[in-house]
Order: structure tokens, then sequence, then C-alpha cells
């Protein structure tokens, strides 16, 4: 049995329930205060340490504004060891956001994220942080980061900033990626994104096509009188079908000039597996006349200047040239992207008479609805050769 006065307090504890945060100065800064735990039947203090707030001035602001509104769920009826809240939701909206960056870059780094998966979350995180220190009460607090704020800022990115609604879409995506990391690393108890939805996209076609056989000769007599590296890097593209972030990330070692094939590792697809496709002639002969064999096997086929090189360039550099050298000079149209060539070789293949399984498997599709849906609409209409074709039957 309990003594008499274990008993009292116990009951005097039920009764009182919590004691209002005060803020604790010194060495280590810290709010405290009591609140009812029913699991030891007594008062127990809980401690918010704020030492890495900035100078003391900041400090105490801080601690005004997170005493009032803990004075506030408690006297509604909040308890911290009933209701399973998250340990930082009272850190500084800064300091999470700037451990998620470092979060996803290591990430990056152990090849759980792709490159452009984690370029896109960057660009989009710095876009609300400038959002939101140009608003008139920007947050400062992880527990602020709720369904309104992210509301807020989709209308920002899609409204104001008048962006596609893959943009917008994109957007959506980061806000899911940050939520979650702030729920799973207790910044937060639930994630503000639950049930915000993407905008249906619609049926609007891609804005590209293929390229038409007379401007491929232009293309090819261009790049090859001003600019015969980069022309091989069209090659790869539009004979191989390797996508250009692969293409970036291709060795020497790559290539097996007696198989005439090049090895795709996992490393590098997108789909994660590895796989090997055939190099035709045109490309291994322009890579003997400009004497890329000639490099260390360790280099990357395509470094500066489009050369090999041991510093590695990001696929952007395929587009940059193409957008600002290619397009420019040959006068091509808005629709005809760097990335074309490859929509411009599988229908090239699929109009030799080229089985449809060899292309799959050159682009290394999943599946032959796959390669179908890169197949413009005019390789899906009647074929002349077969319109008057007939056999025995």
């Amino acid at each position: 049995m309990l003594p008499v006065k274990t008993a009292r307090n116990k009951a005097l504890d039920e009764i009182l329930s919590f004691t209002y945060p005060r803020l604790h100065t010194g060495a280590c800064w810290y709010i405290s205060f009591y609140a009812f735990d029913p699991a030891q039947g007594a008062l127990r203090r809980k401690r918010i340490k704020i030492n890495s707030v900035g100078t003391p001035a900041q400090r105490r602001r801080y601690a005004t504004q997170i005493c009032h509104k803990l004075a506030t769920q408690l006297e509604t009826g909040w308890n911290p060891w009933i209701e399973a809240t998250a340990d930082y939701s009272y850190k500084l909206f800064a300091d999470a956001l700037a451990h998620y960056r470092n979060h996803i870059a290591k990430l990056l780094d152990d090849g759980v994220l792709r490159q452009s998966t984690i370029h896109g979350y960057m660009c989009s995180s710095r876009i609300m942080e400038k959002w939101n220190a140009a608003r008139q009460s920007p947050i400062q607090y992880a527990y602020q980061f709720d369904r309104n704020f992210c509301v807020r800022f989709l209308d920002y990115v899609y409204l104001e900033r008048g962006t596609s609604p893959v943009t917008r879409n994109n957007n959506l995506a980061f806000l899911r990626s940050f939520s979650t990391f702030l729920v799973q690393h207790l910044y937060l108890k639930e994630k503000p994104t639950n049930g915000l939805q993407n905008l249906n996209k619609g049926t609007k076609p891609k804005e590209r096509t293929v390229i038409g056989a007379a401007d491929m000769q232009r293309l090819h007599d261009w790049l090859h009188a001003n600019n015969r590296p980069f022309l091989l890097v069209c090659y790869f593209l539009h004979y191989m079908l390797i996508r250009p972030r692969e293409i970036a990330k291709l060795r020497l070692c790559d290539i097996n000039v007696a198989k005439q094939t090049v090895f795709i590792d996992a490393t590098i697809s997108k789909n994660k597996k590895s796989a090997s496709v055939t190099i035709p002639a045109p490309i291994l002969e322009l890579m003997v006349e400009l004497e890329y064999f000639n490099a260390p096997s360790s280099f990357y086929v395509f470094s500066s200047g489009f050369r090999p090189g041991a510093k590695y360039c990001r696929e952007r550099v395929f587009r940059n040239y193409w957008n600002t050298e290619v397009v420019p000079a040959l006068k091509f149209p808005k629709e005809y992207k760097f990335y074309s060539l490859k929509d411009s070789g599988i229908t090239a293949m699929l109009r030799s008479g080229l089985d449809a399984l060899s292309v799959k498997e050159q682009a290394r599709h999943s599946s032959l609805q796959i390669t179908d849906a890169y197949t413009p609409q005019e390789v899906r209409e009647a074929n002349p050769a077969l319109q008057n074709f007939r056999d025995v039957l």
C-alpha cells in the first residue's frame, strides 16, 4: 500500500495535470513544463532545448512564442505523454529544411535517388524558402509547416508564377518528400500533404516530334562540318537509343569493340537494370576517326568539348548545345528537341522493316507497348508495302 503522502501527491498531480511552460537560461537554455504521465502516476517534466537558436535576444523571442503555444495546447487538454507528439516540432523551420537537404544529398551519394530527382527537390526547396521569406508572416518553426502552408505554396507556383500542371505536380512531389522526412525525423506527427492531389495533365500531346529526313540530313551535314564530337553524341541517342543521362555517364571501358556492343550498367540505367545494346558501324567508324579509343579506358566517353575526359559532364550540356547552337543554326522548329533524335531513331528503325522486338531490345523498353508509345502516328498508319500484299491463302 502506498504511503499516505505519496497517495496524496498522486491525487494532487492528477488534479493539477500540468504546469505552465517557462524559460530557463544559463549554460543551457531550455523551456520546461510538467504534465501528468498516467504511466508513472505523477507529473513528469518535459524539456525543450533552444541553445541552437541564434542570439540570446532571438532565443527569448522564440521562447515567448513557444511558451504561448504550449500553454494554449495544455489548456485545451493536450498531453505530451498521452499523445505521441513529434519531439522536434518546435525546431526552427530553416534548421529542418537544412537537415532535409543534407539527407537527400546523402541519398544521392548512396545511389538511392537520381541526380535529376535531387536537383528537382533542391530547386523546389529554394523556391519555397524564398517565397516563405517574402510572405507577410513567414513560418519560423517546423510545426507551422501545415496543410495551409502547402496549399498556399502550390497556388503560388501554379497561379502566381504561371507554371504548367507538370511543374505544379513536381513541386507537390517535393512537398510530399519533405513531409515524409519531417514525420520520419519527428518534426511532425502527420504529413500535411495527405489528400493533396496532382493536377490532371489531360491528353495534351508532347511538344516534341520526329525530325524529318531532309532535316536529319541537314543536321548531319552541319555537325559533320562544325562539331563532329557532338555528331557522335547524336549518334548514341539516335542509333543506340541510349538516354542522355546514361550517355553522360558512359565510360570508354563500357564499349566492346570486338562484340560491337556498349554495356549500360544498372547504376546508371533509368530502369536500374544492366543491359547491352548494339553499336551500329557508323558510330565505331566515327569514334576511330576522332581517335576516341586513344584515351584511357576509365575516361568518360563525353567530357569537355564532347570528347573523352576524366571530368563528368551532365546531360544538360547536350540539351544546351542543341538549343543554343544547333536549333538557331538550322532554324529548326521548337518541336525538334534533342530527345527527338531518339523518337526519330525508333521511327527510322521501324520504317526500315526492323521488327518491333529488336527495336524494343535496343531501346531497353520493358514492353512492346512502350515501344509503340514512342512511335509517332504516321508509323501507325497503313504501310504502303503491305496495302497490295497478297499471299496464297
